[in-house]
């Protein structure tokens, strides 16, 4: 098993032309791989070579030419690093290309989201995106001892946790705990364990199934428990001590001999130990007493009343239209919004936004809705980022995806992913029980984004097929002006 201290010994990062030396020779290997998250990370690597190559982020290009990496290499070997260290370009396309080495998760990929974490921290040592790339890396190569600190310097460099990162060190840390009491608990359970606990805990384990095979427990189970000590001592990646683990438990659980009450003590320290790395502690199950409506709830709670949609939009926040827009009864605002009481008005009464980040979640708001595709995912993440007493209402899972739950509009009628604003705004249409409903700023970033500080940086997403949406909303309009289209 590869400890994360071997592969840091093994793969390190830091300077830039290095770095992209690795990217160059990564590229050759990704390109024309037939695994989806390889295929978006050659994307990436395609970028970085334009930005390299020219300076310019590229708005749309080729596909990736089979000599990318041989042209990012001859490109690289005449490169050299400006004084004020890394160029933001660059930074943000090597930033790019280690979340998607991330999401590929196999080992070369890693590596390589290693060898660029190093190299960011080194060249810009309070880039906020640099530390929250370095945490996530940490924790997907199970080194939570550096996880945790790297999530730190990351929350004390931005003013907003729109990505849940405070609950994410709370969780890590009560799982340490667990950890730590569960080990200790096998210990007293199992005190002839110690005896395996220094040697090789891979040697160790498969003495333990052997024993197993055989029917020898008794012989089995120190061995199989001191192979775990072991890997504890060795400070092996958490998913591999978990995978040991659960192993062992489902092995002891199995046993129609069982000690139960013992069994049960051990089992209610794994579950809260796996429970809080997935969600961190939860003070307030029942979210504040929040009321789940329904569609048709929700629909009770808007009839008869004007409505206004509010888009993140540069065009908003230069508009000088604040007290228009806190003139509706309903005042509708998305995802990661900004507040400039001149431009944009202060009030928010229903707040729509993606599952997928939490940006504003802790505004108070009459209603939350909550979009997302997949009904898990939005479970997993209305049980991690709403804040107890931050809504009244919430919407439930009749209200998770309007465009296709409600609208019934596929794939196959509708190609892209629809955005916030086009759930909500079909939802509103669907039910037609407001004599008003106006949209505020709606240029489909045609005047860039208009949004919290710590979204500005985060990408307009090629997913949603915003000229489809922009021609639907045409395509119902009644009234147009510069600042408002108006479809009651």
């Amino acid at each position: 098993m590869t400890t994360v201290q071997n592969r840091r010994a093994r793969v390190r990062g830091g300077e830039l032309d290095d770095c992209l030396r690795a990217c160059a020779v990564h590229s050759g290997k990704v390109v024309g791989s037939v695994d989806r998250r390889r295929t978006e990370l050659a994307e990436q690597l395609r970028k970085l070579l334009v930005v390299v190559a020219t300076g310019d982020a590229p708005a749309a290009a080729p596909a990736a030419p089979s000599g990318a990496a041989a042209r990012l290499k001859r490109v690289v070997k005449g490169a050299s690093v400006p004084a004020a260290g890394i160029p933001n370009d660059v930074l943000d396309a090597l930033l790019a290309v280690a979340n998607k080495a991330l999401e590929c998760g196999y080992d070369d990929e890693l590596d390589l989201a290693l060898v660029i974490s190093d190299t960011v921290l080194a060249q810009r040592r309070n880039s906020r995106a640099g530390w929250r790339l370095r945490a996530r890396l940490m924790e997907a190569l199970g080194d939570e001892s550096e996880a945790v600190p790297a999530y730190e310097r990351y929350l004390g460099l931005t003013d907003d946790d729109g990505f849940g990162v405070s609950a994410k060190i709370a969780g890590l840390r009560v799982a340490g705990e667990k950890d730590r009491e569960l080990l200790d608990l096998l210990r007293r359970q199992c005190p002839s364990a110690e005896r395996f606990a220094a040697g090789p805990a891979t040697d160790v384990w498969a003495e333990g199934l052997a024993a197993h095979a055989v029917g020898d427990w008794a012989e089995a189970e120190p061995r199989m428990v001191g192979a775990l000590l072991a890997l504890a001592a060795e400070q092996a990646p958490v998913a591999d001590r978990q995978e040991l683990l659960s192993q062992y438990l489902e092995l002891r659980t199995a046993r129609g001999d069982a000690d139960l009450p013992a069994l049960t003590e051990v089992l209610a320290l794994y579950a809260e130990q796996r429970r809080n790395r997935m969600r961190g502690p939860v003070a307030d199950p029942t979210i504040g007493g929040v009321q789940w409506i329904s569609l048709g709830e929700f629909r009770n709670l808007i009839a008869g009343k004007s409505i206004c949609l509010i888009a993140n939009s540069g065009r908003v926040g230069s508009s000088s239209i604040g007290a228009e827009i806190d003139a509706y009864d309903l005042v509708v605002r998305f995802n990661s919004y900004r507040i400039d009481e001149r431009h944009t008005g202060g009030r928010t009464d229903i707040h729509a936004t993606i599952h997928k980040h939490g940006f504003n979640w802790d505004r108070p708001v009459t209603t939350r809705l909550v979009f997302g595709g997949v009904s898990g995912d939005w479970k997993y993440s209305l049980r991690n980022r709403l804040v107890p007493g931050a809504q009244q209402h919430l919407g439930d899972e009749s209200l998770r995806w309007p465009v296709r739950t409600i609208g019934k509009l596929g794939p196959d009628a509708w190609s892209g992913i629809p955005t916030t604003g086009f759930n909500m705004l079909f939802l509103l249409d669907f039910l037609d029980v407001s004599p008003t409903l106006d949209l505020i700023g709606f240029d489909f970033y045609e005047s860039g984004a208009y949004r919290v500080p710590e979204a500005m940086k985060m990408p307009i997403t090629s997913v949603h097929e915003y000229t489809s949406e922009k021609e639907w909303v045409m395509q119902r309009a009644q009234r147009v002006t510069d600042m408002r289209i108006s479809l009651r």
